[in-house]
């Protein structure tokens, strides 16, 4: 355990980040599975818009987020 003050603080912080944090992913993750398993205009969509909000938030890098785009538009263009 810390015993600095501002190492205990990060500590806390990290755990309110991560609790927000998880949930977005989360859902973003199954959205794309969604996607993958059943390529339709509205799963994509819906996909797309997960990725777009964790990618506004920070959750994902800006990498990440062009690769997942990549993986469900390929999906639907098959």
């Amino acid at each position: 355990m810390a015993n600095i003050k501002s190492a205990k603080k990060r500590i806390l912080v990290t755990k309110t980040k991560k609790a927000n944090n998880v949930p977005k992913k989360s859902s973003m993750k199954t959205a794309v599975k969604a996607a993958v398993a059943n390529p339709s205009k509205e799963t994509v969509n819906e996909a797309y818009k997960r990725i777009d909000k964790a990618l506004a938030k920070n959750i994902i890098t800006k990498n990440k987020a062009a690769r997942e785009k990549a993986k469900v538009a390929s999906k639907l263009n098959k």
